[in-house]
């Protein structure tokens, strides 16, 4: 006979609040400085955004405490502060604009409504998904709208082309990214799949030049995918897009079989038609030579973002030139591709450091949420999540950087623009669930039905 015995976790809610609390503080000090820095003075909406942030964080202490209690304490602070300071940049970078006479259409004010939409998804989220498993009945559904979502922008109508990339729908003159949310649906899609086919997926297969290789039987899926990658790369012309949802996938099998031969597979698979890419399409084509040689007096009219963007990186320095000091009106799309250049301009290397460990911590949470989930389906979600978070900081991050060449990607929750934004509170509020599923208690079987020494009031059991 044995006796079951609950252990109590702690749910850590104090601690949470106390972190949106900071996250608050210094999202709205960083505003404030950026208007000591171009006019000497505060900005006028200082007050209304500071009382619309702390409304916003305690709505989002609230539903948490209410719904998930044992959520990580750690991820919407991070979100919230990586929100806050992105608002602060595009500030600086208006008002820079405005000084020198520059045309911008993003503005703090636009990106706080887009910031209260993203909040009040992510509440939904956290209240109205009472349990992460229910999405897998959602699996084939999933599927069906990501690849509509995918290839909306293909549409004759609504169909948007910008900077050589067919990656948007505008509708009534408001525009939005549908990959964003496709991106969400093909991770609940992949989730529910490869959960239920990774025993048959995970069989060995022929072994070829000590790789591991699959059945070919099984080999179906990950063509599938390739598919869909190849059409957005070819058709699209956005090689960014394309590498992120094929990584994801590949990824995502990775976690499923534990086979590290997927991971090999993949990249072989994708090399050729990146390598296509290249050399056969004009806009990728003129990526990779501003990648190689920027500078040159022959690429410099075409490369000008990236050049000026290098500049401003140089201009910050170690410490920076100070929120509100630099001059990103000299980089084009500063607000949006390029803002991490901007914060690297006047919050300098420290400063930049500083917002790559936020985004490592909060991919870091989204991996221990997965490694705590108990069933596969979360574990594969946050996983997946988690990685194509990663994915994004990485290749906006190394393009800017001239790590890698130019995807057209956006940096979560820090770039100008309503379809990034709000998605991505999405995700936030999807890991918050997860986290707490992972962190909930669960009640443990003693053997014998002899009782266990007592925890201590508060103890946590639970990853």
């Amino acid at each position: 006979m044995a006796t079951i015995v609950s252990y109590t976790a702690r749910p850590r809610r104090l601690m949470q609040g106390l972190l949106l609390l900071f996250a608050v503080i210094i999202g709205v000090g960083a505003y404030a400085l950026v208007g000591l820095g171009r006019h000497d003075e505060l900005p006028e909406n200082l007050l209304q955004l500071g009382v619309g942030a702390l409304v916003l964080a305690i709505a989002l202490q609230v539903a948490v405490m209410w719904r998930t209690p044992y959520a990580d304490p750690v991820i919407l602070p991070i979100v919230m502060l990586l929100n806050l300071l992105g608002i602060a940049m595009i500030e600086s970078i208006h008002a820079a604009n405005a000084i020198y006479g520059i045309r911008s259409s993003a503005s703090a004010d636009r990106q706080m409504l887009w910031t209260i939409l993203g909040v009040a998804l992510c509440i939904a989220v956290v209240v109205l998904l009472r349990d992460h498993r229910r999405l897998r009945r959602y699996t084939w559904i999933s599927a069906l709208v990501g690849g509509v979502l995918l290839l909306l922008p293909l549409a004759p109508v609504i169909g948007d082309s910008r900077n050589g990339s067919k990656i948007w729908i505008s509708i009534a003159g408001y525009s939005f990214q549908p990959a964003e949310l496709a991106k969400i649906a093909f991770a609940i899609f992949f989730a529910g799949y490869l959960v239920s086919r990774r025993d048959t997926l995970a069989l060995a297969g022929p072994r070829v030049l000590g790789v591991q290789l699959p059945r070919w039987s099984d080999f179906g899926p990950i063509l599938v995918a390739w598919g869909f990658a190849m059409a957005v790369l070819v058709f699209q012309t956005d090689l960014g897009t394309s590498l992120m949802f094929f990584g994801l996938f590949v990824v995502m099998l990775y976690v499923a079989t534990d086979r590290l031969s997927w991971l090999v597979i993949g990249a072989v698979m994708f090399l050729p038609p990146a390598v296509f890419a290249a050399t056969q399409m004009g806009h990728v084509r003129t990526r990779i030579t501003c990648w190689l040689d920027p500078l040159s007096s022959a690429n410099y009219s075409s490369c000008e973002q990236i050049s000026q963007g290098l500049f401003g990186l140089s201009n910050g320095g170690l410490t920076g030139a100070g929120l509100g000091e630099g001059r990103p009106d000299v980089v084009p799309h500063a607000e949006s591709d390029f803002i991490f250049a901007s914060f690297a301009e006047e919050l300098g290397m420290v400063g930049s450091f500083a917002l790559l460990l936020l985004y490592l911590l909060l991919v870091q949470r989204a991996i221990r949420a997965a490694v705590g989930i108990s069933d596969g389906f979360g574990t594969l979600l946050a996983g997946g999540l988690g990685f194509v978070m990663a994915l994004q900081v990485f290749v906006v991050v190394g393009g800017v950087t001239r790590v890698i060449p130019l995807t057209g990607l956006t940096l979560p929750f820090l770039a100008a623009g309503g379809s990034s934004l709000v998605c991505n509170w999405i995700i936030a509020g999807i890991l918050v669930r997860l986290s707490d599923a992972a962190r909930r208690p669960a009640a443990r079987q003693v053997p014998g039905g002899a009782a266990p020494p007592a925890p201590r009031r508060g103890q946590e059991v639970t990853a």
